[in-house]
């Protein structure tokens, strides 16, 4: 895009600066000088980048109404991940997260190739990569992997801790959809030695340290991988606080790692796994909970009567997000102590 027209956009009420070049969206132009501003799925439909359009002309891509309604946009709404700028603009964030913005990281883009994959469960894969550059992330975020040879592409969060200095190896915990544009592909579509992209890194539900009140983890399904990576990080930042994680599964043969969690329990203080099973029928030896994980985690926090400013972080499908979302709120967090990550699969 050497021939195209540059222009400036100017994010209010942080005064931050950024240059942006027609044809690229406000949000991938954050993203390409690390400015990191809130986000969620990049493509019209979730509403985290809402803002309102404060001065300048522009051109929205397609979205969905739901995350920007017609009455939204008639005062200036826009979503940064639609907006292409044809002038100077100035653009008010409405979510804004200042320690998000202090800790950066521009994306880029790896050549990378398939390490190796590992069957966890009947339909969780662990996906590992080799990358031809370290990569820096934060505990929690999340990449782009390209297949070049199908031209498919998905979001996946590492599963491994960050590196100070980035890392080559990184590692994905997949659930299978039997439709999975990327997942399915997981079972001999792709193999160790092939190659693939791998561009971010993305996200704002990463890891916030320096905090001592209790930490909240809850996940379902390939909600593990970024939980997994922010157990690790904490644990290697020998930080002190309790720390809770709750995962949610259908039956016992969903469940893995349980031996990593017993070892973590006893090395680890303060620290409890707790996994719920909400499809239980007595056919395995189960002593642990039962119900839906937003369930248990009510029961929990009632019953233990943990004590300090908590925070929390929830990854995995949008129905166990929605449930687990008023839990968090009728157990006093605030709203800024709440982070979240929905999943959803891509199909063929």
């Amino acid at each position: 895009m050497a021939d195209a027209q540059t222009y400036t956009v100017r994010f209010e009420p942080v005064g931050i600066e950024m240059d942006i070049e027609e044809g690229e969206t406000v949000l991938d132009a954050a993203f390409r000088q690390g400015i990191a501003v809130m986000h969620g799925c990049k493509e019209g439909q979730c509403s985290s980048c809402k803002s309102r359009l404060m001065e300048g002309d522009i051109e929205l891509k397609r979205y969905s109404t739901f995350a920007l309604p017609d009455y939204e946009r008639e005062t200036d709404h826009i979503l940064l991940c639609r907006t292409h700028a044809y002038s100077d603009l100035v653009v008010e964030l409405l979510n804004y997260d200042e320690e998000l913005m202090r800790r950066s990281i521009p994306v880029r883009e790896f050549n990378a190739e398939v390490a190796g994959i590992e069957q966890l469960t009947h339909d969780i894969r662990l996906l590992r990569l080799s990358l031809a550059a370290p990569l820096r992330f934060w505990a929690g975020q999340y990449v782009d992997i390209t297949l070049p040879q199908d031209g498919i592409t998905r979001s996946f969060s590492m599963a491994n801790p960050p590196e100070a200095d980035g890392t080559t190896d990184l590692a994905f915990i997949i659930k299978r959809y039997p439709d999975g544009a990327f997942s399915s592909r997981l079972d001999g579509g792709i193999a160790a030695g092939d190659r693939v992209t791998v561009k971010g890194p993305y996200g704002t539900c990463f890891r916030r340290e320096g905090k001592s009140g209790p930490l909240l983890l809850i996940g379902g399904g390939s909600g593990m991988s970024p939980l997994w990576s922010m157990l690790q990080d904490h644990i290697r930042s020998g930080e002190s606080r309790p720390v809770r994680f709750f995962y949610g599964a259908r039956t016992v043969a969903d469940l893995f790692y349980l031996d990593a969690f017993r070892t973590m329990e006893k090395e680890v203080a303060d620290f409890r796994f707790i996994p719920a099973l909400s499809h239980h029928d007595g056919s395995q030896p189960w002593s642990g909970e039962t119900g839906f994980v937003h369930e248990v985690v009510a029961r929990t926090l009632m019953a233990e009567g943990l004590e300090g400013e908590m925070d929390a972080y929830a990854c995995g499908p949008p129905p166990m997000i929605d449930a687990v979302l008023p839990v968090l709120q009728m157990a006093g967090l605030e709203p800024e102590n709440i982070n979240f990550d929905k999943f959803t699969p891509a199909t063929r």
